[in-house]
């Protein structure tokens, strides 16, 4: 038929023998118990399979073990788990051979274990992809996942994912090597749908099965069951193995007319599964008998004329994947038949994709070196750059289609390093930033590091680092290409006083990066003219604004060394140069117009500040040394800056899609119409810039002018807040700052901050719940009309009404998960209410929008679970099939 093969082997070869031989002594099998005592190594008695602890896989998580009810009703391996109440994602990194074709299981029995008898529910991810969410219905049964998967690396990496419902655990991880020749796809990894034994009334695996596939048992409805006993010596096997005690069972319709029908209904149509049936003639046929039929897939004709043999396994199987709103196989007889259809079993796999590569291994071994090295404290489990919810924090990595992700950032500031600047860190070869300041890294800076050919960033500021600086760093820094931030105490290469050192003395010399200065006497001078210029401009031109807490003087170049922190410095000629004589204009604002720039072939945004800008120089000011700090996905980043007299710009990386409000009102010329799963992780990503100000700077950083304009997307559509001109550093936590001039945008302002003056994270977070409302309803901030109303106002006024359909963008047309919009609108209204204290904190907004997520990605995504009887149908319905026990 051209859309199926039937494999009918007729011979047990020396390569099947010897695939048999492999399985049965378990040179393919990894088993693990999760939880079992370390280094635990038995052999569990009713499958006779070797198991051993997961003890020296993973160093979190804590050993548990289900309540006692459940200790004579399942295998032993079940019995023990590990919990993870700690850490939102934890991992176990198991070795593998790369290449090879592996199916990977996952078990799962809650068992009351914490004695809570409240089930969780969590994400299990492979690598750096998501593969589902693990949902228990009873505490007392065990829940598998299932996958066939070929790995790309020479590990995998399995990982449990704190979703915000209850505490991650694992009672088993295996894996079963199989023969690179079944289930072969056209694309991606195979998840088991289905995979039962027909006509028993038991489960079986190994040793039943050669390669441990799980056999279980049906809805059977009124079908007529058949056995008999086959001895497995005797079967005439096909490649997929089915097992013997499988095969030695079958199903037939009590009538002889009548159709076996194999039918399903997937929660998304566009899922696509792949079909193994497998017959094999278990009756003694008389002469004048016979039985033949045809395979129908939804109404076309799949396979014609099969007639099972006696002991001789028939696997049928799809070449291409099927699909639809229902899936139905109708096995039918023929019209030479004298009795009805048979099937002995079947499986149905659900092809998953894993879109996502995995961190470039080079990279990966690297930062997994250093981590070992310098023993850092830090959440850092699985995958380095994904998924990039999961990104480890003090990294950046860039993501190019169909290409592996590459570490482009290492921000190991404060993280308590001692020892030198170690060589593997060299490894990291796409590296652009490297921060490792306020450490207690000691020796020289080593000469490697100037072999980073795309290093731009280099902080090595407040170290124990002694020596010279490598000619090759000075030179590109220089040059410009590198903006370097070394201790004082630290000279050019060729330039220490070797003299000094014998004789024990240290002599503090300021690294010439910008300009080379000779002799004792013009560096004398020009020290004396800095701090005169200083002291002049403290008694005669400060300007003080005492809500800012900036200074604004009359500016001169040597200005820039009043910054705390260096970046990369450009003169207004290299502004016109880059900017093409602002050629191209993005946007204008408050702080002065924005133009594409080009650093030799990267795109940037460069904002200059326009001279009627009454408080420009502030914002200028505040952002640069806000930027300097701070470091995080989610935030613009700040390329460099000119400060030269009058000419005063920031250059920022380039957001190619724009702002979010462009979007949401279609006002760009190729505004992209956001689906609800988009718009929720945009609102993800941006809660996540927030959280980051918030609670993972120290001091905390209000910004005051969240708003959409001011949520920018990148080219891959990635949310970054942007424009910092106006953030305050609160210097206490849960602290309050009161402010003699509020500052921010109508309509996204704090009503409680406005009339108090009383600044904190809560301001942000009414801010926050305004735009949260923009990207749900597509409506403006402020309607105005004869009576002007909020945003906040008209969606609570709904809610009263429980409208849903008429508070959300009608633009979806109804296309979302209502739970999903529900979760998010609470959180907006939250976030939006009068009183700051019933405000939300970040850190909840971010768990209450990634769970809001996971509802509307387990909608499109993944299938629920189903069933309807009716005369011969078999409904293919997963939700009680018994476990092995």
């Amino acid at each position: 038929m051209g859309t199926l093969r039937c494999f009918l082997v007729g011979f047990v070869g020396v390569l099947l023998l010897a695939v048999l031989i492999q399985a049965q002594d378990q040179s393919g099998f990894i088993s693990i118990d999760c939880g079992a005592p370390a280094y635990e190594n038995y052999i569990e008695s009713q499958t006779g399979i070797n198991y051993t602890s997961d003890a020296s896989l993973i160093n979190t998580g804590v050993s548990m073990s289900v309540e006692s009810d459940l200790q004579g009703e399942y295998q032993k391996q079940m019995l023990t788990l590990r919990s993870f109440p700690e850490g939102k994602r934890n991992c176990y990194k198991i070795d593998i051979t790369r290449g090879s074709k592996y199916l990977i299981k996952a078990g799962f029995l809650y068992g009351n274990y914490d004695g809570l008898n409240k089930i969780p529910k969590f994400d299990i991810h492979l690598g750096a992809n998501r593969w589902g969410t693990v949902n228990i219905n009873n505490g007392s049964y065990e829940v598998d996942m299932e996958i066939i998967h070929i790995p790309s690396q020479d590990y995998v990496q399995i990982c449990l994912v704190d979703t915000g419902h209850g505490t991650p655990f694992i009672s088993t991880l295996e894996f079963r090597t199989l023969t690179n020749d079944i289930y072969v796809t056209k694309s991606g990894s195979l998840e088991t749908y289905i995979r039962w034994d027909l006509g028993s009334n038991q489960g079986y695996r190994y040793k039943d099965d050669v390669y441990d596939r799980y056999w279980g048992y049906g809805n059977i409805n009124n079908w007529t069951q058949l056995s008999v006993s086959v001895s497995a010596d005797a079967l005439v096997q096909s490649v997929y193995r089915p097992p013997a005690i499988v095969m030695s069972t079958a199903v037939t319709p009590p009538n002889v007319s009548a159709p076996l029908l194999l039918q399903w209904e997937p929660d998304d149509p566009t899922d696509q599964f792949y079909v193994y049936l497998y017959f094999m003639e278990i009756q003694e046929l008389a002469t004048n008998q016979t039985r033949e039929f045809n395979i129908v897939a939804n109404g076309k004709l799949w396979y014609s004329n099969c007639s099972p043999k006696n002991l001789l396994v028939t696997t049928l199987l799809s070449k291409s994947a099927s699909s639809g709103k229902e899936i139905i196989f109708s096995l039918e007889k023929t019209n030479d038949s004298t009795l009805p259809p048979i099937i002995n079993a079947l499986e149905i796999y659900k092809v998953i994709d894993f879109p996502q590569s995995d961190t470039f291994k080079g990279d990966d071994d690297a930062i997994t070196t250093i981590k070992s090295i310098y023993g850092v404290k830090r959440d850092w489990q699985g995958d380095p750059c994904a998924p990039v919810d999961y990104l480890w924090d003090g990294l950046n990595c860039s993501y190019s289609k169909n290409e592996s992700p590459r570490i482009t950032t290492l921000n190991l500031s404060s993280s308590g390093l001692s020892g030198k600047i170690d060589p593997s860190i060299s490894n990291l070869t796409m590296l652009e930033t490297l921060d490792l300041s306020n450490n207690n890294l000691n020796g020289e800076i080593p000469d490697f590091l100037s072999q980073l050919q795309h290093l731009k960033i280099l902080n090595l500021e407040k170290n124990n680092l002694s020596g010279s600086i490598p000619s090759a760093l000075v030179d590109k820094s220089k040059g410009g290409s590198l903006s370097l931030s070394v201790d004082p105490n630290l000279c050019e290469s060729g330039q220490c006083n070797e003299q000094d050192k014998e004789s024990g003395k240290k002599k503090n010399i300021v690294t010439p990066l910008v300009a080379s200065v000779s002799g004792v006497v013009l560096l004398l001078v020009v020290v004396a003219a800095i701090l005169w210029t200083l002291k002049r401009r403290k008694l005669k031109a400060l300007i003080v604004d005492k809500d800012q807490s900036q200074i604004a003087p009359q500016h001169t170049e040597q200005d820039d060394l009043l910054l705390p922190f260096r970046k990369q410095i450009y003169s207004y000629s290299d502004i016109l140069k880059i900017t093409n004589n602002f050629n191209t204009t993005l946007g204008r604002g408050g702080f002065g117009t924005v133009y594409l720039g080009h650093i030799d072939d990267t795109p940037v945004a460069v904002k200059m500040l326009s001279s009627s800008s009454v408080k420009g120089f502030q914002q200028f000011q505040a952002e640069v040394k806000l930027l300097m700090r701070v470091h995080h996905k989610n935030l613009t980043s700040l390329v460099g800056y000119c400060n030269e007299e009058t000419n005063k710009g920031l250059i920022y990386e380039y957001m190619a899609n724009g702002n979010l409000q462009e979007h949401l009102s279609g006002n760009r010329s190729k505004a992209k119409f956001f689906t609800w799963e988009e718009r929720l992780r945009i609102a993800v990503d941006a809660a996540l810039g927030l959280e980051y100000l918030h609670n993972g700077c120290k001091p905390s950083i209000i910004h005051r002018d969240i708003k959409s304009t001011n949520i920018l997307l990148n080219e891959h559509f990635q949310a970054k807040l942007a424009d910092f001109g106006l953030s305050k550093i609160i210097p206490t936590e849960g602290g309050t700052h009161v402010s003699t001039v509020v500052a921010g945008t109508p309509g996204y302002l704090d009503p409680e901050y406005f009339t108090t003056n009383r600044l904190t994270e809560k301001s942000d977070v009414y801010s926050f719940g305004v735009v949260l409302l923009e990207i749900i309803t597509n409506q403006a901030v402020i309607t105005r009309g004869e009576k002007s109303i909020h945003i906040s106002d008209w969606v609570r006024s709904l809610v009263v009404k429980g409208d849903m359909k008429a508070i959300v963008d009608s633009r979806l047309e109804g296309d979302y998960d209502t739970n999903s919009v529900w979760k998010a609108v609470e959180i907006a209204t939250a976030c939006v209410s009068s009183n700051m204290n019933r405000r939300p904190v970040t850190s909840e907004i971010v768990i209450e929008l990634k769970e809001s997520l996971s509802m509307e990605v387990a909608r499109t995504k993944y299938r629920g679970n189903h069933s309807s009887d009716s005369g011969v149908t078999l409904n293919l319905n997963t939700e009680f099939i018994p476990q092995a026990r």
